[in-house]
Order: C-alpha cells, then sequence, then structure tokens
C-alpha cells in the first residue's frame, strides 16, 4: 500500500492542511510519514499521465476552493491520472467563508478518472489575498482537530467498503466562477529575478518582462506573490481595500473544518 499527497497549494495553506492529515493517517501504522509520495499539482510541466495507482493505494487530494469552486488547472491535471480503484480523500480548503460546491466537483472528477472517494475534509486555510481573513490557520487548534479527523478517516479505510456511497455538499449545476479582476504585478522593487516566472502554476508571467501578468491565463493564486523574494509582486491596492470591505461580512469570524464519512 502506498500513501500519496496530491494537492495544489500555491500559497502553502492547503499543502500545511494536507500534511496534518497525512500525519494523522499514518500514525500508529507500518507507513513513516516521510515515505509518503508528494505530486504537486502546480508543476505546469509536469507529466501527470504518468501516474497510475494501485488499488491497495491511498490518495489524499487537495485543493484550495475559489469562488466555491474546485480549480480548473487542478481537476484538469488531477484527471490526467489512473485511479484504478484507489481509495481517495479529498479536502477542500477555504478560506474563511464556504466551500460551496467544491467538495462535490472534486468527488465527480476524481471518480471520473478511477479513484474510490471514501471520505473528505473540508478546512479553513489563511486567506490568500486578504490575509486578515482566518489569519494564521491551520492553527494547533486545526492541527489536533484534522488529527482525529484522520483517525475517523483511518477507522473508514480499514473498513474497506468500497461499496458505499459518499455524500459531500454542493449542488449542480455548479455555482458559476470566473475568476476576479484582481491581478498580481511587479512594482518597482523588481529585479526580474525570474522566480515568479518559473513558479507560476499557469505560466501567465512572461521570463521577457517578468514585471507583467498575462491577465488571460492568471487565475489569482497568489503564488507569485509568495514567492518573490524583494515582495514586489503585489495586487492594485485600492481595488483590494475595496474588495476587503465588501468582503468583510462574509470572511470574519472563526469558521469550522468538517469531516464527511
Amino acid at each position: 500500500m502506498g500513501i500519496y499527497v496530491i494537492d495544489f497549494s500555491p500559497t502553502g495553506g492547503t499543502r500545511k492542511v494536507m500534511n496534518y492529515l497525512a500525519e494523522g493517517l499514518t500514525e500508529g501504522t507500518l507507513v513513516k510519514k516521510e515515505e509518503i509520495a508528494v505530486i504537486d499539482l502546480t508543476l505546469p510541466t509536469e507529466d501527470y499521465s504518468a501516474y497510475h495507482f494501485e488499488t491497495e493505494d491511498v490518495c489524499l487530494i487537495g485543493m484550495p476552493s475559489y469562488g466555491g469552486r474546485a480549480p480548473q488547472t487542478a481537476l484538469n491535471r488531477m484527471k490526467k491520472m489512473e485511479g484504478n480503484g484507489a481509495s481517495a480523500v479529498l479536502v477542500a480548503v477555504y478560506e474563511n467563508r464556504d466551500i460551496d460546491d467544491t467538495l462535490l466537483e472534486m468527488k465527480e472528477e476524481a471518480e471520473s478518472c478511477g479513484f474510490h472517494v471514501q471520505a473528505a475534509v473540508a478546512a479553513v486555510a489563511e486567506h490568500s489575498i486578504m490575509r486578515q481573513f482566518g489569519a494564521g490557520r491551520p492553527d494547533e487548534a486545526d492541527r489536533k482537530e484534522l488529527l482525529c479527523f484522520a483517525e475517523t478517516i483511518k477507522a473508514v479505510l480499514e473498513q474497506g467498503d468500497k461499496e458505499r456511497e459518499l455524500r459531500v455538499p454542493g449542488n449542480k449545476p455548479y455555482k458559476e466562477y470566473s475568476g476576479i479582476s484582481m491581478k498580481p504585478k511587479g512594482g518597482k522593487e523588481c529585479t526580474q529575478c525570474g522566480v515568479c516566472v518559473l513558479q507560476c502554476p499557469v505560466q501567465a508571467i512572461p521570463l521577457s518582462n517578468p514585471r507583467e501578468t498575462d491577465e488571460s491565463k492568471c487565475i489569482s493564486c497568489m503564488r507569485c506573490v509568495s514567492v518573490c523574494p524583494k515582495k514586489a509582486r503585489k495586487l492594485n491596492s485600492v481595488l483590494l481595500f475595496a474588495a476587503s470591505k465588501k468582503m468583510e461580512k462574509a470572511l470574519s469570524g472563526r469558521k469550522e473544518n468538517k469531516l464527511y464519512v
């Protein structure tokens, strides 16, 4: 049996949640945490069709929720894999609002490429754009809760009932989401080092001018902002302030992690 972490985590929040769940799944088993294979869905040049799983494998599949939907970039890369009946635990990481249709969309696409979905988690991480919302999450309280979730998931996996149909929240047709208008660009501090070019999940930053952004490709994942060594890539401050005020009510307070088994 192999345990795999398959995730799309541009700014690290989703990966942190996945690491906590993986820690819990391996606790008390013969599989060591360091033996877990990580498959990064943010790599635009990776050949994801090369990944084939076995029925005995367990795959943790995690993505952030963007406007209540799963990132199409991540779904398209996952769909190139062959699940072959491997057990899947889906993880939708939301930024202190709601997951809406994210888990249902992930479940249908995972099943279409041969995974058997056994459990799902909705977890909170710090907002990747308006970082004052959900600040510092997942925190230590989240870690403890996610470790408890993992214990329950382990029990479900050990039962081995692949006839059971998991129900997750969401509705069809899916909620419409066309992205956000704010796109990060490089400011005067930019030294054109090219770090953002290499790490952009959708290749939206031209090597010839790293200060710019191809807005037709950019999904506002904030990877470039988080990796810039000079903190030179930013959003328009006026638009960001206006968006923060508009979303303040929906994004304030401490939202819950949820387990579906």
